[in-house]
């Protein structure tokens, strides 16, 4: 049973390494100036790489429970991006000044989905295995 939770883990730390990884790709080697919202997300989801990675290898629970407010914050985040993409959320309340802008994405991935929706779905996907988680290996 623990062996089956630590794939839950581990399933959890790859997504997290894999959001990191296109985010340094769209930044670093696209050469694509990400948002100011798109900083807040990395803030939250590029330590989750590292912490879940040492939580899965180390098989240690205490990982997810801290990795879980960080997924749950950058989830709350994305999902304000995504609404502001969307058109669900008035012009007049978009939190970036200078740089790009949060509201007009124009780059599409994987037949037009928009990062920010890429985004909430691995914040989303990260916290619901870390809920997965924590409950098979409550003692």
């Amino acid at each position: 049973m623990l062996m089956r939770a630590w794939y839950v883990l581990l399933a959890a730390w790859g997504v997290a390494l894999l959001a990191t990884l296109g985010a340094l790709f769209i930044g670093e080697v696209m050469g694509m100036t990400p948002c100011l919202l798109c900083w807040y997300q990395r803030i939250f989801m590029f330590p989750l790489a590292i912490i879940l990675g040492m939580a899965a290898f180390a098989e240690d629970r205490r990982g997810a429970v801290y990795a879980l407010p960080l997924a749950l914050g950058g989830a709350a985040v994305a999902g304000y991006h995504t609404a502001l993409v969307a058109g669900w959320v008035p012009k007049w309340w978009v939190p970036c000044g200078a740089g790009p802008s949060c509201s007009e994405q124009s780059l599409e991935i994987l037949g037009g989905i928009q990062i920010p929706w890429l985004s909430l779905l691995a914040f989303i996907a990260i916290a619901l295995l870390l809920f997965v988680y924590l409950r098979k290996t409550r003692s």
